[in-house]
């Protein structure tokens, strides 16, 4: 069973990871505080994410939303990796690791349904990029993986969004991605 990030912290609060390693360069403070939300409580399920979200079957990756913030600028997901996923047995036999880019599909599909929900309807989002990307934890099966999104920008079909991936309260992945909706 999995640890949600805010119970890896003594204190119960997810704000800060805390790093072992001071001597790597990258941040490892969440995007936001987390410590007012239950991140066992899923507020938007699998299938009521398929009435803003296109994706389906094994790329349909967010297995729910647990947060949002009202004006739907900041939330989080979870992905509940499994043994049985698609990339288990062969990335890598024997050691199943989550691929980064689906880490990262994840994140982007969270992105998606914050936009369409701030925009109000569900639209066509498609990934445009993905800068400053830096992977710091496996996620294996077994595990849940909290993706944390923060809108940077938005306007009428473009968002940019700073993501992050949380898994046993380490600091999975950091990542800014950008989308666009292909609807005008």
């Amino acid at each position: 069973m999995s640890r949600s990030p805010a119970e890896a912290s003594p204190s119960g609060s997810a704000a800060v990871l805390g790093n072992e390693d001071e001597s790597q360069s990258a941040p490892s403070k969440l995007l936001f505080d987390l410590s007012g939300v239950d991140l066992t409580k899923i507020v938007v399920t699998k299938k009521e994410l398929e009435t803003w979200n296109p994706h389906r079957g094994d790329m349909a990756l967010l297995d729910g939303v647990v947060w949002r913030n009202e004006d739907a600028s900041k939330g989080v997901g979870v992905h509940h990796a499994r043994k049985t996923e698609f990339w288990a047995a062969g990335h890598f036999p024997g050691r199943p690791i989550m691929p980064g880019v689906l880490m990262v599909e994840t994140a982007a599909q969270l992105a998606c349904y914050l936009y369409n929900a701030r925009i109000g309807k569900p639209t066509l989002a498609v990934f445009l990029r993905i800068d400053e990307c830096v992977f710091r934890s496996m996620v294996e099966p077994d595990r849940d993986l909290f993706i944390l999104c923060q809108e940077v920008k938005r306007n009428r079909r473009r968002f940019i969004s700073d993501v992050q991936g949380v898994v046993e309260g380490k600091l999975a992945f950091s990542a800014r991605i950008s989308g666009m909706s292909m609807e005008a």
